[in-house]
């Protein structure tokens, strides 16, 4: 299906997911397009974003942000092109990053709205320079705390929050070992990003092969995927080892503990003799005042060549759902963008 300007399609949350989310807990709808009124803008999305987070706003479950209502668009960020305006601060045409969901047009009251500058690539606000760029960035950076010499382990390596956090690493001088899902994206990882080793995480010797070439321990662990992974780091961390917690992509789809023995007490012993700081952390809600200062730090060391950046562009809003199933279970290599729409402004 594409895009036009007589329906707006909207993907809808159909039901709540038990385990891992299927093509039954969505449905396509088609409505009218909402009309704009004073102090308001029409927008019409160009590319959306697909993030774990996601997962988390299909469940009824608490936490750190209201479900999504069954029934209603999935929630999402997205770059979007103002069709209509009717507020002084936009301007037809104008390029913005918004929360827009899933769905061809949303109207905005102007809040919230970033206004985009010219830009090659405007989906890069979704990437690199959005969400996941600024999430890399503030949580090595302040919770992190990296220092030259040091040995930064990160997971999901070549996914938008992985490859900023390893290559900002290196670019304040430290070893950076990544991990990720199979030969090609480690081999991406070290030979595009700069990675100084990448381990394929699929590998039955995954702790023994991290510990090889982590000799000196590990200093800083950027958390975003959880389970075996960080079974493997835990052992490895040095003592005031850093841990910015950012996501768990590996436990979203489970439905209760996985099997074994409670480990927390271990855990926190380990904790406690190593002092380790384990920090999680929401990045515009602890560090929105400091975009700014990302944006254009990020921008500079993109424009330079310092930080490459990897997207996957999926066509068509109909085919997020199984985007995004895939996305769970780390089908995707890069940054994970729907197209929704024609660039310019002759809505195809």
């Amino acid at each position: 299906m594409t895009q036009n300007n007589t329906v707006n399609r909207q993907v809808l949350l159909a039901s709540r997911p038990v385990g891992a989310p299927t093509e039954s807990n969505f449905s396509i709808a088609e409505n009218t397009i909402p009309v704009a009124q004073e102090g308001e803008v029409l927008l019409r999305t160009v590319f959306l974003s697909l993030d774990p987070y996601m997962r988390g706003r299909m469940s009824a479950a608490e936490s750190y942000a209201a479900p999504v209502e069954i029934g209603s668009p999935m929630v999402g960020g997205s770059v979007c092109r103002v069709e209509t305006s009717l507020n002084a601060d936009f301007q037809k045409g104008d390029w913005v990053v918004a929360f827009a969901g899933w769905q061809d047009y949303s109207v905005s009251d102007g809040k919230g709205l970033v206004k985009l500058p010219a830009m090659q690539n405007p989906s890069y606000a979704l990437g690199v320079l959005g969400m996941p760029g600024f999430t890399g960035y503030m949580g090595l950076l302040d919770i992190g705390q990296p220092k030259a010499g040091e040995t930064v382990v990160v997971a999901a390596a070549t996914g938008g929050v992985g490859s900023t956090v390893g290559q900002v690493a290196k670019i304040k001088g430290c070893k950076v070992v990544g991990i990720a899902g199979g030969p090609e994206k480690c081999k991406f990882a070290v030979e595009e990003l700069g990675f100084d080793y990448c381990l394929d995480h699929y590998q039955d010797n995954l702790a023994e092969e991290l510990a090889k070439v982590c000799v000196d321990g590990i200093d800083v662990y950027f958390e975003n995927v959880g389970g075996k992974v960080f079974d493997a780091v835990l052992p490895l961390l040095n003592t005031q080892a850093r841990i910015p917690l950012c996501g768990l992509i590996s436990q979203y789809n489970l439905t209760e503990l996985p099997a074994g023995p409670d480990r927390s007490s271990a855990l926190m012993a380990r904790l406690l003799v190593k002092r380790i700081r384990l920090q999680g952390f929401i990045v515009f809600d602890d560090y929105g005042s400091q975009y700014g200062e990302f944006s254009q730090q990020m921008s500079q060391w993109v424009s330079e060549g310092k930080v490459k950046y990897k997207e996957q562009m999926v066509e068509g809003l109909d085919n997020a759902p199984s985007a995004f199933m895939g996305l769970l279970e780390g089908k995707n290599f890069g940054k994970l963008v729907v197209r929704v729409g024609a660039d310019d402004m002759e809505t195809k």
